[in-house]
């Protein structure tokens, strides 16, 4: 009789249990149900940006007010190193075609939107351009967010802002895990270099491309973003079928020179690595 008392008790609590539950669950489910679709949103939409390279049109507002979202691919690019280094001529020198000769530090980022036409269709990198000055340092972390490739750049005439590629590319990847990254030394057409292109050594420790640019002379302008389109496609055939709009040549590259550089990179490529890991430049 007890055994039988106490079954049939568990079995009326567990049936108001359920009964209060399933009651509770009805009334419930319109709430929870707003909550679950945007979260499921929101998980759709960060594995879309991940994996087909689309900014959000909140992302795109907050950088590029009054900017359009676009329906082809685009990608968030990140171009980091010291103030000076030339990030900011880089960058312009697609969008206008003219050289900025008045070196003006750039506070905080600026977003600019540069379009690439390929064999496979337009895209479009929106250029994020932060501050080299350590006075910005807290805010950077906050623009790699999100960034899907980017460009280092370092100064071949200023020692100085090649030893502080590893500091740079530690800070981006560590928000940035996993993405595509060139290397660039700007500034090859100034005679007195002081970063020689067989001490430059840390894009081969972290697999990164590297490519000795010029602004003022054009000189592998295009090489950085057509590397990192390919690699953002998974097409190693891509191709710009357009070039865009570039002032012509304020100076003369010594191509004699250059090319020994290039032929130094290439015989340096076949060295063992040194062992120091900064990279360290006398």
């Amino acid at each position: 009789m007890i055994h039988g008392w106490l079954a049939a008790k568990t079995a009326v609590t567990d049936g108001v249990f359920w009964i209060v539950s399933l009651h509770l669950w009805r009334h419930a489910l319109p709430w929870l149900l707003p909550f679950w679709a945007y979260a499921a949103t929101m998980a759709i939409q960060r594995i879309w940006q991940r994996h087909y390279h689309i900014l959000t049109k909140r992302e795109l507002t907050k950088a590029l007010p009054g900017q359009q979202a676009v329906d082809y691919p685009n990608f968030k690019l990140v171009i980091v190193g010291d103030g000076g280094t030339g990030k900011t001529t880089f960058v312009k020198r697609h969008l206008t075609g003219e050289f900025e000769k008045k070196y003006e530090p750039t506070i905080g980022v600026e977003v600019h939107p540069l379009d690439f036409f390929t064999n496979c269709g337009k895209i479009r990198f929106y250029c994020w351009d932060t501050a080299g000055q350590e006075k910005f340092g807290g805010l950077r972390d906050g623009y790699y967010i999100h960034g899907q490739c980017a460009i280092i750049m370092f100064d071949v005439t200023a020692r100085l802002t090649y030893k502080n590629v590893p500091t740079w590319h530690r800070d981006l990847c560590r928000v940035c895990e996993n993405i595509p990254i060139v290397l660039c030394g700007n500034k090859v057409d100034v005679k007195n270099r002081q970063v020689k292109a067989k001490q430059v050594t840390f894009h081969r420790k972290k697999n990164l491309q590297y490519y000795e640019i010029s602004a003022k002379s054009n000189y592998n302008f295009e090489k950085p973003f057509l590397y990192l389109a390919r690699k953002l496609a998974g097409d190693p055939n891509l191709h710009f079928v357009e070039s865009p709009a570039l002032a012509p040549p304020e100076v003369l590259i010594d191509m004699a020179a250059q090319q020994q550089h290039e032929a130094e990179l290439i015989a340096a490529a076949s060295q063992p690595l040194p062992d120091d890991d900064d990279d360290t430049i006398e």
